[in-house]
């Protein structure tokens, strides 16, 4: 397979998403602009609003794009129904187009600054928004609606109750989508996927669809000063966030350079360090690891040779897995202590600790307090120090059969089988 068509393979569920909001924006545009938006002044207000949401984005664990302040202005917009005393007359492609046209704003500093912004998360912030939208505005029909009848009798609880549970849905459909694109760009399976994008909105996404549905009802009231009320809370914390992001980036820089110091000092073959996180990621992937585990793993897997520099004679080849079981465990222990001295990643320095032990020792139960990424370490070292770089199809069928004699004490079978499926889709990409 040419290296063309495994990046259109592994990004046809983005291709596919991006033009399903295509097709949509399109179409919006076109029937905004058949019927004259009335209430001009309220959709500048709000495209503006999204449009600094998406200038200000952030990047999440697990490489995740968000913008926040965008959705919930988005969201917001969709969902209002009164203006203070006006009530709206927005319908479900204006919402649509002002979404997307103030998207695009948004992200032309990001563009002119060689940061060009993740097409999937635009159309998923598009595609959820017109869910939004298409569940509330028929409904809500300027007040002649259903949903408008339940505010003009004063029953505003249910009212926002309704909004409540259409923001909901909006946030489940666009995990669904999410974990969809996820599974198809990791090649993971699609549950945990899932599960991992759930796991995000019930942080992230009940914030913005709080301050959506919260700037909606005030707009009856507060008009255009909702914005800025329920805005600025969000707003600080996603600055905080960002400087706690731009920390972990310069963790993760650090790590990444502290992993080559076995290969540079010739312990390890070059690359290892960067193989063993690939297939350890796609290991746990599979196994449903969250973002914040993910996170760990790669560290842990980065770092999982730094032992070797207590040796006074480098492991031929670096291949740990040829050594006594004792040294291998005073590798993995003295990696851990290295770790363990920069106070802040203990958590890996448990993994990359515990790395060596068996799975399960002859006449014992299996050894639960094992971290599941130390057994995917374990494996996936493994598998490299026998496979290396080598493309070899017979070397890695030869590895994994290796491996899976002895998954009685060594090796998690779980773990193992995932591995097995990771290898195996690579093999199938030509990687």
């Amino acid at each position: 397979m040419t290296t063309l068509t495994r990046r259109l393979d592994e990004g046809r569920g983005t291709l596919l998403l991006v033009g399903a909001a295509f097709v949509l924006v399109v179409v919006s545009v076109v029937m905004a602009l058949q019927h004259p938006l009335h209430q001009a002044g309220i959709a500048l207000s709000f495209g503006a609003f999204i449009a600094v949401g998406e200038a200000v984005r952030l990047t999440l664990t697990g490489d995740r794009e968000a913008a926040p302040l965008g959705a919930a202005g988005a969201l917001a917009y969709a969902l209002i129904g009164r203006f203070g005393s006006e009530p709206t007359t927005h319908t479900v492609y204006d919402v649509v187009a002002v979404t997307a046209a103030a998207s695009l704003v948004g992200a032309v500093p990001h563009i002119m600054a060689g940061r060009s912004p993740r097409l999937d998360v635009l159309a998923r912030r598009i595609l959820s928004v017109g869910v939004a939208a298409a569940l509330f505005r028929p409904f809500y029909d300027s007040g002649v609606g259903v949903l408008g009848q339940l505010e003009m009798d004063h029953k505003n609880g249910w009212l926002a109750s309704v909004m409540v549970a259409i923001a909901v849905v909006a946030g489940v459909f666009d995990a669904v989508i999410a974990a969809l694109v996820r599974a198809d760009r990791d090649r993971a399976p699609f549950l945990s996927s899932l599960h991992s994008e759930f796991r995000a909105l019930i942080g992230l996404g009940s914030a913005i669809a709080a301050t959506g549905v919260l700037i909606a009802l005030a707009a009856q009231v507060m008009r255009l000063w909702a914005i800025p009320v329920f805005v600025i809370p969000l707003m600080l914390t996603q600055f905080s966030f960002r400087r706690y992001a731009g920390i972990r980036n310069t963790y993760a820089q650090t790590i990444r350079s502290l992993s080559r110091v076995t290969e540079v000092g010739g312990y390890t073959e070059t690359g290892h360090s960067r193989r063993v996180s690939e297939l350890a990621l796609g290991v746990g992937r599979e196994l449903g690891l969250s973002d914040q585990d993910l996170v760990d793993l790669e560290y842990a897997a980065l770092m999982h040779d730094l032992g070797q520099l207590s040796l006074a004679e480098p492991i031929p080849g670096g291949a740990t897995v040829m050594a006594m079981p004792d040294e291998q465990r005073r590798i993995a222990e003295m990696g851990a202590e290295v770790i363990r001295q920069t106070g802040v990643l203990d958590r890996v320095a448990v993994i990359v600790g515990r790395q060596a032990e068996p799975y399960r020792r002859p006449h014992e139960t299996v050894d639960e307090t094992i971290p599941l990424a130390s057994r995917i370490i374990k494996a996936a070292n493994a598998y490299d120090d026998m496979v290396g770089d080598s493309r070899e199809s017979a070397r890695r069928l030869e590895a994994l059969e290796r491996l899976r004699l002895s998954m009685a004490y060594d090796y998690d079978p779980r773990v193992v089988t995932s591995l097995a499926h990771v290898v195996e889709r690579s093999n199938r990409l030509g990687l």
